[in-house]
């Protein structure tokens, strides 16, 4: 494997963390999840930070972790859904390694995100419409960073792992060839 990370980006619910912590297991790579290491950081829930910060300050914390993050080596790395929202985050993920973006429809994404209250952009009267919304927005940015765009469909996350992984395989194999 010759990348130095490889970076999960997509919506919430999409499976990055579940996907990424297969995907380190197969390639012999650390894993880290970037809102549950700022929620070890803090001691406090994602959730809790929204309430007393707002999203700015979360995202203002979260921008901060990033940095830190991507400096590292042998990762892979599950970005929080909005991480993408920031030019200065977008420029970070592409320079730190491979960016897969994981991608589902949003029935799909809805009905995995439906039961969990640690979604606080979901807590609205219409949790459709806004991952909609949500991703009529981030969908274009995910895929500005994304050297691989993979559907997650009805997959486990560790068929997908494999997939992410041979598909990685075969692209290294591929560049590796003399032209």
């Amino acid at each position: 494997m010759r990348v130095r990370n490889i970076i999960l980006v997509g919506p919430m619910g999409v499976g990055k963390t579940t996907v990424g912590k297969a995907l380190a297991r197969i390639l012999s790579m650390s894993f880290v999840d970037c809102d549950v290491e700022l929620e070890q950081r803090t001691g406090v829930s994602v959730t809790t930070i929204f309430e007393i910060e707002g999203e700015e300050g979360f995202r203002r914390r979260e921008s901060e972790l990033l940095k830190e993050i991507v400096e590292r080596k042998g990762y892979v790395v599950a970005t929080g859904g909005g991480v993408i929202m920031c030019e200065e985050n977008r420029a970070a993920i592409r320079s730190s390694g491979l960016v897969i973006y994981l991608t589902a429809p949003v029935n799909k994404l809805l009905k995995r995100t439906r039961n969990n209250r640690n979604r606080p952009l979901l807590q609205t009267t219409n949790p459709e419409k806004t991952l909609n919304d949500l991703m009529v927005v981030r969908d274009p940015l995910y895929r500005s960073v994304a050297d691989l765009v993979i559907r997650v469909d009805d997959r486990s996350p560790q068929s997908l792992a494999h997939r992410i992984h041979e598909t990685i395989e075969s692209h290294e194999n591929a560049s590796s060839q003399p032209r």
